[in-house]
């Protein structure tokens, strides 16, 4: 079952990268659903359009702008056009992300060099285009998506895995930094099977009813960043959270439930030890 409609983000101003399709997408419309004001951003104009018309039909507010992650005034335009519309950002989900499968031996520099701009950068780019916003309102949150290859090494995937690794190593670092700030680094997983990036919405309209059956709606994953959204900055940062796992404990328990790292994410032990260094 979807999730419905909350207003745990009523007001709040929230930023999407990627959010043309998939993910991105299901992860816009949760936030817009639980009343957010929400800014879509993607380089393909219709798919974008059609994640706009999703979250209006929902009854949620959104604004949709063309910026590509790699390109810096892009990314700083945007966050200065949120601000100039809405007063404010409190949240950027930094999903945009491209994951071919191509052996180590065809990975040529110009190759190397889009993946980790996509990737990697993009990520510092959407956290350095929101910082001085959420310095000065006293506060934020920014959420970058990790996956499998955040923790393990995979055949096919040498740039994709560096990059992911690279969002951790920023994750744990920036977090130190941010925590004066009251702003929250974070990253966050599917935790569960969810569709590859290079499917369009094109392609999923001619996928089978087995092959959409293998994947989980990423607006049944979208609780767990409405959560994390809505917790007071300072409560956690520095993290790797899975939306599987919330998404379940929230399905369950509703979003007042008693934390436990075993809800929140595959990796219990490593969220033990990052919180006990905190």
């Amino acid at each position: 079952m979807v999730e419905q409609k909350s207003a745990l983000l009523e007001n709040r101003v929230a930023w999407v990268t990627g959010a043309g399709r998939g993910f991105g997408a299901g992860i816009a419309r949760g936030l817009a659903r639980a009343g957010a004001l929400v800014c879509i951003t993607d380089i393909d104009e219709t798919e974008l359009a059609a994640t706009a018309d999703e979250i209006h039909s929902d009854g949620g507010r959104a604004m949709a702008r063309i910026a590509d992650v790699t390109n810096a005034d892009a990314m700083q335009a945007t966050a200065d056009t949120i601000v100039a519309r809405w007063g404010r950002l409190d949240v950027v989900v930094n999903n945009a992300a491209v994951m071919p499968l191509v052996p180590f031996a065809q990975h040529t520099p110009d190759f190397w060099r889009k993946m980790i701009d996509v990737n990697l950068t993009g990520v510092y780019h959407g956290v350095w285009a929101a910082w001085p916003h959420m310095v000065r309102q006293g506060g934020g949150h920014c959420i970058a998506i990790a996956s499998g290859a955040s923790e393990r090494g995979f055949v096919d995937e040498v740039a994709y895995c560096a990059a992911k690794h690279g969002i951790e190593g920023f994750t744990k670092a920036l977090a130190l930094e941010a925590a004066p700030h009251n702003i929250a680094i974070n990253t966050m997983g599917p935790g569960k099977l969810i569709k590859p990036t290079s499917i369009t919405r094109a392609d999923e309209a001619n996928l089978s009813d087995d092959d959409r059956a293998r994947w989980t709606d990423p607006l049944l994953l979208a609780p767990a960043f409405v959560w994390l959204a809505a917790q007071p900055p300072a409560r956690f940062t520095g993290l790797r959270f899975d939306a599987g796992p919330l998404a379940d404990t929230i399905a369950a328990e509703g979003y007042d439930f008693a934390f436990a790292p075993e809800k929140a994410t595959l990796y219990v032990e490593e969220m033990k030890e990052r919180l006990a260094r905190r």
